[in-house]
């Protein structure tokens, strides 16, 4: 029993579900961050590239007029949920939680393919939310290939 729980404390297992839930709240942040800005309409200050504006103002800004940061919001809360029961051992979460990172993962590719060959621009906090999404899906890929 005691090889057991050490078996279980270096397997990256729970790790994994841990950085997953850390990471998730960052997207959050952002996706509620630039949720908020849409709604109020206030501008979203873009200090490390230009472009925000014109992404973020962009007829695929949003969907049925919902922000489509306000979706991401949603998407990370999820990822988030699932990965912090994942962390309290409900293996079922995280296989969910892998799916949910691959649609997340998906999206975020057609969102990069939008801003790059469509729009014409970037948006620094778009990008945040896209390597966030990347890196969940990351963490769930790690995960079911692991081998100990």
């Amino acid at each position: 029993m005691m090889s057991e729980a050490l078996n279980e404390e270096s397997s990256p297992m729970p790790k994994l579900p841990i950085a997953a839930v850390v990471v998730a709240l960052a997207g959050l942040a952002d996706s509620i961050y630039l949720t908020v800005h849409h709604l109020t309409a206030e501008p979203v200050p873009c200090s490390i590239i230009s472009g925000c504006e014109t992404v973020l103002t962009s007829s695929y800004a949003e969907i049925a007029g919902v922000p489509l940061a306000a979706f991401g919001a949603l998407a990370y809360f999820a990822a988030f949920s699932l990965a912090l029961l994942a962390v309290f051992g409900d293996r079922r979460m995280w296989m969910i939680f892998g799916i949910v990172s691959s649609v997340m993962a998906l999206f975020t590719l057609w969102l990069l393919y939008l801003q790059a060959f469509v729009i014409g621009a970037f948006c620094q906090f778009c990008l945040i939310s896209a390597a966030t999404s990347l890196t969940l899906f990351a963490i769930a890929l790690i995960s079911r290939f692991w081998r100990k």
